[in-house]
């Protein structure tokens, strides 16, 4: 409805169908179609983590992060392994740092790179070890696996296993913040 003007309207349907037109001189290649992919090149790691924890502060020092993984075939061994270390990084920031924040409101407050919280150099393991496992894959281009983003979800994991490991307490929720584990500490999540 116009505001202003009871008798003048458009339907929400009509709205809807007005994205869908096409106003240039071609109208779009419409195709339909199904894809199952039926085998694929999966990548498989394991880590180590190594770090100590304040346990009246709750910060996490990450001293060494150890990054196995089978890449199939490494094509390019060097790209492989910034690949392998850039995960990790992303996988850190998740674990210990990386969160979206909302105020009462709904607000977002951590919307700029300002306020974001990822890790920073001194805030990343620096003795990081990838150990490269080839055993080629069927399915990948010339025997590679995908790389970049099994690290990823590993990362966190060990972050969390080592803390456990070093404190006791089995924390679930990500990020690992210092007030998270002091809390965890303090309620006997280990």
């Amino acid at each position: 409805q116009v505001k202003g003007v009871p008798d003048k309207s458009v339907s929400l349907d009509n709205i809807a169908g007005m994205t869908m037109r096409f106003g240039g001189k071609y109208p779009p290649v419409a195709g339909y179609g199904r894809y199952a992919q039926t085998n694929r090149a999966p990548g498989f790691c394991a880590q180590i983590v190594v770090l100590d924890v304040d346990e009246e502060t709750g910060v996490v020092t990450v001293e060494k992060l150890v990054a196995i993984q089978d890449v199939g075939r490494a094509i390019n061994p060097m790209v492989v392994e910034g690949q392998i270390h850039g995960g990790t990084m992303q996988g850190l920031g998740f674990a210990l740092h990386e969160q979206i924040v909302h105020d009462s409101t709904g607000q977002n407050v951590t919307g700029s790179w300002l306020d974001y919280n990822f890790p920073q150099f001194d805030q990343v393991a620096q003795d990081i070890e990838v150990v490269l496992v080839e055993i080629p894959s069927d399915h990948g281009p010339y025997g590679a696996r995908g790389i970049g983003e099994p690290p990823i979800i590993a990362t966190p994991a060990a972050v969390a296993n080592a803390i456990c490991d070093q404190t006791g307490a089995r924390l679930t929720d990500l990020p690992m913040t210092p007030p998270r584990i002091v809390a965890g500490l303090a309620n006997g999540a280990g």
